[in-house]
């Protein structure tokens, strides 16, 4: 089906094609659920930071920032779902146009900025629609206009309204779509703002999630006030301001060109951290190869965004099939 409507929807407005997406997704989640059982696809089990996956195979954040497409997500396969980046008040996000699609590299550029409907709102919508099995971790960002020396009341504020419907969380610092939100990686702001969320999670997993940009000393950094703060984990990683030649754009840009420096931040991140600390890979995922050499360097979870809209929904149980 995706194959049939794809030229459709690459001749759409990337983010007018990604609404009309969610929009079919929200009202088609049902019908799927039928169709397949609504159950994400089990026998690849693996616990991590105390909670049950059936499978490793997760939706990345930022795809269903809003929670609208749950029912349709779990119909797919997925193992778990990260909901959001969500900010304690609702925010429209950067001016428009603020996506991109660059299909001869396989890859996606966005200047979003956390547009989304507010931790609370959304939060109401998962609450309706999650059950119990599911895994669900929401991703939490600070609003555009908060100063980085508050922006601990921020995360704090939207994991508070979140704390019912989240099964883990997500401190985003990586994000370069935020005016000075990276600057937050710092472990000048760092260990502070993870120790102050990790108070607030009261032994819920609670992940950072990096860079790919951090230098050497920056993911040192990083890993280290991951470890001091006591962080349950770390999702490596965001989008990148790198580009492939002839690619120009201002924001971040995922996909198939980031694949080899997400490896690159994975292996490295391994070799830093305390050997149970749980490490999410995402960054150019789009088969069961690359999830399986994530895995094995030492990965305990992935994440896909960007090749879904390349490839379809389907990739996830293809994938899986492949493990």
């Amino acid at each position: 089906m995706y194959g049939l409507i794809r030229p459709l929807l690459f001749r759409m407005d990337p983010e007018r094609a990604h609404g009309f997406g969610l929009w079919s997704a929200r009202w088609g989640g049902g019908l799927l659920a039928r169709l397949t059982g609504g159950a994400p696809v089990a026998g690849h089990e693996v616990e991590v930071a105390g909670l049950r996956f059936p499978n490793p195979v997760g939706l990345a954040a930022g795809f269903d920032k809003n929670g609208v497409a749950l029912p349709f997500w779990r119909g797919v396969g997925f193992g778990f779902l990260e909901i959001g980046t969500v900010t304690p008040r609702p925010q429209p996000g950067n001016p428009k146009p603020r996506m991109w699609r660059f299909p001869e590299h396989d890859a996606l550029g966005n200047k979003l900025g956390f547009p989304n409907e507010g931790a609370a709102a959304v939060a109401k919508r998962v609450a309706k629609s999650r059950r119990d099995s599911d895994v669900i971790g929401i991703n939490l960002g600070k609003n555009k206009d908060t100063p980085n020396d508050r922006a601990a009341d921020d995360y704090v504020a939207a994991l508070e309204a979140t704390r019912n419907v989240a099964d883990y969380w997500v401190v985003n610092v990586s994000s370069p779509n935020t005016p000075g939100l990276r600057e937050l990686q710092s472990r000048a702001y760092l260990t502070d703002l993870l120790g102050q969320v990790k108070h607030a999670a009261q032994g819920k997993p609670l992940f950072v999630k990096l860079s790919p940009d951090l230098d050497d000393a920056g993911l040192c950094d990083a890993a280290g006030s991951c470890q001091d703060a006591g962080c349950d984990g770390v999702i490596a990683t965001n989008t990148t301001l790198q580009r492939p030649d002839g690619v120009t754009f201002e924001g971040g840009l995922s996909g198939a060109p980031l694949a080899e420096r997400s490896r690159d931040v994975l292996t490295k991140l391994r070799a830093l951290l305390d050997d149970k600390k749980p490490i999410i890979s995402v960054g150019g995922i789009g088969s069961a190869e690359e999830v399986r050499a994530r895995l094995d360097a030492g990965a305990s979870l992935v994440q896909i965004y960007s090749a879904l809209v390349f490839e379809g929904p389907r990739l996830v149980r293809k994938i899986l099939r492949g493990l």
